[in-house]
């Protein structure tokens, strides 16, 4: 073994090595990096990532502070694949929970069992109200929104995203329109933002998209109206907007307009929801519950754009409202009141007839503003 420019080189019978090269006399050497680190010292590297990816979901952001290779192959999309590989994927419920008095909000985290992990370090932004929250991967990502302080109240354009795997916040991009009660969802790997209140409170029609491998946000085709209190969701490969007021309607708009990726093209449909006060994907399927009937899911099926109704078996003043949330492909319905009498229904679409709904442990620890699932 000799030493050259810094770097060792090494013959044929050594098996560390990067890069092959032949010397003067014709044998083939190779050259290896003194900078190289592996991520388990005695293991190759294959091997070290299938270890790292059968410790469980708990201690991640602790693995992240190891080392700065560790902490980058768990923030990568090769992590979450091989532990999906292996089949160690945990589901887990992201619940942001208000308190209107104090003016504060916090996450805390559920397991599919109820058991609460951590409360999440503070969101950065501030109190605010109308943003929107979309989850992309292993991703949290809050969108804009109207801070709410003591000066004016005014929108803004900061995107903020959380790391459940390390357990950390950092600022993306910040989109090209400040916006308020705008419609947002994950489609194909990209984020939209629809619509919505812009500064000083004009209804606003523009559209952009988040793309995450350059974080950068595009303005596309605008809708054919303005629209705000709105809500979006994506299925098949196409953007759907329902629900909210529309400058072109009295009272709240019926109307579903659709975006098409593909072709960079709006349609729409006639047959929409209105005044949803909580929705939610599940497998193919959009489950939602009017503001006019709390008492009832109503589901739509994007392959034939048919609706059905699905009765809630729950009893007493029809103004107590729910939330939703998604755990094990089924439905929780989260009640907004408080009183320790009630409990958290579930609704499995795939249960036989006649046993769809039963009741679990599962809630939030206070009045729940929404929730997403994370896989990870």
């Amino acid at each position: 073994m000799s030493f050259v420019g810094g770097k060792k080189r090494l013959t044929e019978s050594n098996i560390c090595c990067s890069n092959n090269s032949k010397d003067a006399r014709g044998t083939r050497s190779m050259v290896v990096d003194d900078g190289y680190v592996p991520l388990l010292p005695g293991l190759p590297d294959d091997v070290a990532k299938l270890c790292l990816a059968l410790v469980p979901r708990i201690h991640f952001s602790t693995m992240g502070a190891v080392s700065t290779r560790w902490r980058s192959f768990i923030r990568s999309k090769e992590f979450i694949t091989i532990r999906k590989q292996a089949g160690m994927i945990e589901e887990w419920l992201y619940l942001l929970i208000i308190d209107e008095e104090s003016k504060s909000s916090h996450w805390e985290v559920l397991d599919c069992f109820g058991n609460k992990h951590r409360v999440l370090p503070h969101m950065p932004g501030g109190f605010k109200t109308g943003f929107g929250v979309v989850v992309l991967h292993d991703k949290l990502l809050v969108m804009a929104g109207r801070t709410i302080s003591e000066g004016p109240v005014s929108p803004n354009a900061d995107v903020y995203q959380y790391d459940s795997c390390l357990n950390s916040w950092e600022k993306l991009s910040s989109m090209n329109v400040a916006r308020y009660d705008f419609a947002c969802a994950e489609v194909d790997g990209m984020i939209y933002a629809v619509g919505g209140y812009g500064v000083d409170g004009e209804s606003l029609c523009s559209v952009e998209v988040y793309n995450p491998n350059t974080d950068k946000w595009t303005l596309i085709e605008s809708l054919r109206r303005p629209r705000w209190g709105c809500f979006a969701f994506g299925l098949e490969g196409k953007l759907y907007v329902m629900g909210g007021r529309s400058s072109f309607t009295i009272g709240n708009s019926k109307c579903v307009d659709v975006y098409n990726p593909v072709n960079h093209t709006w349609c729409e449909m006639k047959n929409g929801c209105v005044m949803v006060t909580a929705h939610a994907l599940l497998g193919k399927k959009l489950l939602c519950m009017e503001w006019k009937n709390q008492r009832q899911l109503t589901i739509f099926n994007p392959e034939d754009n048919s609706w059905k109704t699905v009765p809630v078996p729950v009893t007493g003043s029809l103004s107590i409202g729910f939330r939703f949330g998604i755990l094990g492909g089924k439905l929780l319905l989260f009640s907004l009141n408080d009183e320790p009498v009630y409990r958290t229904l579930l609704y499995d679409p795939e249960a036989a007839p006649g046993f769809e709904w039963n009741t679990t442990d599962i809630k939030p620890s206070g009045s729940c503003l929404c929730s997403v699932t994370i896989k990870a």
